[in-house]
């Protein structure tokens, strides 16, 4: 083979992410809200941006007749009032018209509702959050400036729920005083409300509301500190080492559960942040949904043609004539990137709900195991393009409002073997059966195995312990126990 320089033509194939796909497929995870930030940039960026109304009144023609074609509803869905077609609210899809608890006894959870939760129930409470209302206090209490700067750090220590988590002699070092000082400086901030702030353990925690009700004493603080004992249900015990008999450990111990174990949580910062849903889903009729994107959350905008013009016969070289074709071509683009968004979410989301048509209807119970690749298969996407289109977007609806991953769930077998149930259905199942126990006959899992048999679950003993955990329940042993205590 001779050496030297040559020339060779090749052919190859190769996916190339050009930054318009890029941005596209950034935009499909965003939900309404945070794509109401990016578009806040798009309008620092590009001049010919603005944005549009919201008026409905313009719809494009040829967004209303792909909307109708989104979803079937569910099959052999019988009505006098339509065929069970699924109503998409076409006005959603055109983005560019104007162009043209407080228990916390061991072993004992409540059961979660069967209808899962509401949007209510997620919103994080109002108000200030426990640090400002702690540092609005601390001021008048403190002793003088040195004092209400230390117990000012403190206060910053503080987790969600109000516990000191960071050891003193810690705290101490790093602020270069004396151990005793900052113990003095807690003492202040145990003294705020409310009351039970501050604390290092659970112990304290409710010493300090003891103290605070004027029930501290040596009988009370023995309960307290063998909370364990309690959590275990060891009432023989505990009545000995408190020195009490059955009608006063009775009342010791509904005095105790009325103090509050985590008295940070009824501030801001400490439960979950509010939810705004992205999808809108309502009942059109008897056999009939109608799904919308959520318009006041969801930013529209317009290319203003007029200031184009403008700046066009403004424009008196080439380098100018191309950069204002340039933010044209972007600013299209970017209508047209939104108007496909919405058009995914609204083409996934319908799918979910003809496959879920029993959930939305009748409940939890209903709900049937579903796969990202199911979904994909039937509106012919891609799964990771569903997987982006179903993260971090809220659908809401009569029975509350979901994350749209929630309607994704895993199969388990049926008793008769005809069929899989949804693996929530199976939870709701559990939790509806432990609910309703016999507090002197409580339910063992080999026991739950064979209700749920009864009821069409075909489950081994250590799936149904799985499942009763996930949902925050205790084995028979520990529910015995607290329902023991409970009926003190």
């Amino acid at each position: 083979m001779a050496l030297g320089p040559r020339l060779d033509l090749r052919q190859s194939q190769s996916l190339v992410m050009t930054p318009q796909l890029q941005q596209a497929i950034k935009l499909l995870a965003l939900s309404n809200l945070e794509l109401e930030t990016f578009i806040g940039q798009a309008l620092e960026a590009n001049p010919l941006l603005e944005m549009g109304e919201t008026s409905r009144e313009n719809a494009a023609p040829d967004a209303a007749s792909d909307a109708t074609d989104l979803l079937p509803a569910e099959p052999g869905a019988d009505s006098a009032g339509g065929d069970g077609a699924l109503d998409i609210d076409p006005g959603t899809l055109d983005h560019d018209r104007d162009t043209g608890d407080g228990d916390w006894s061991a072993g004992h959870s409540s059961a979660p509702a069967a209808e899962g939760p509401a949007i209510d129930e997620r919103a994080a409470a109002g108000g200030p959050s426990l640090a400002e209302h702690l540092h609005a206090q601390v001021g008048a209490v403190a002793g003088d400036a040195r004092e209400t700067f230390v117990a000012r750090a403190l206060i910053d220590q503080l987790d969600d729920a109000g516990y000191l988590t960071v050891p003193l002699a810690e705290i101490a070092a790093t602020l270069g005083l004396p151990l005793a000082e900052v113990e003095r400086a807690l003492a202040v901030v145990q003294s705020l409300d409310p009351t039970g702030v501050g604390a290092r353990t659970l112990a304290e925690c409710i010493a300090l509301q003891a103290k605070e009700a004027d029930r501290y004493d040596p009988c009370m603080a023995r309960l307290i500190d063998n909370l364990e004992l309690v959590a275990r249900g060891d009432v023989a015990r505990l009545k000995r080492m408190c020195e009490v008999d059955d009608e006063d450990f009775a009342d010791m111990l509904a005095e105790l559960r009325r103090y509050d174990p985590r008295p940070g949580l009824r501030f801001g910062g400490g439960g979950e942040a509010a939810v705004t849903p992205d999808i809108l889903l309502v009942p059109a009729n008897d056999a009939d949904w109608a799904l919308a994107l959520n318009e006041a959350t969801l930013p529209r905008l317009i290319v203003n043609r007029t200031y184009y013009l403008e700046l066009k016969a403004g424009c008196r070289d080439r380098l100018a004539h191309g950069w204002l074709k340039e933010q044209l071509a972007e600013a299209n683009w970017l209508l047209k990137a939104l108007d496909q968004r919405a058009r995914t979410i609204l083409k996934v989301a319908a799918e979910i709900v003809k496959r879920q048509d029993g959930f939305f209807r009748r409940g939890v119970a209903e709900l049937k195991p579903l796969t990202l690749r199911a979904v994909a298969e039937a509106v012919d996407l891609h799964e990771s393009t569903v997987s982006r289109v179903t993260s971090n977007k809220y659908l809401t609806c009569p029975r509350g409002t979901f994350e749209l991953k929630y309607f994704f769930t895993s199969g388990v077998a049926t008793a008769d073997g005809e069929g899989t149930a949804s693996a929530e259905a199976v939870k709701a199942a559990i939790a509806e059966l432990i609910a309703a126990e016999d507090p002197a006959a409580v339910l063992s899992d080999d026991t739950l195995v064979d209700l749920l048999k009864g009821k069409g679950f075909d489950l081994a003993r250590r799936t149904v312990a799985k499942y009763r955990e996930s949902l925050g329940i205790g084995s028979s042993v520990q529910r015995r126990r607290a329902k023991k205590l409970a009926s003190l």
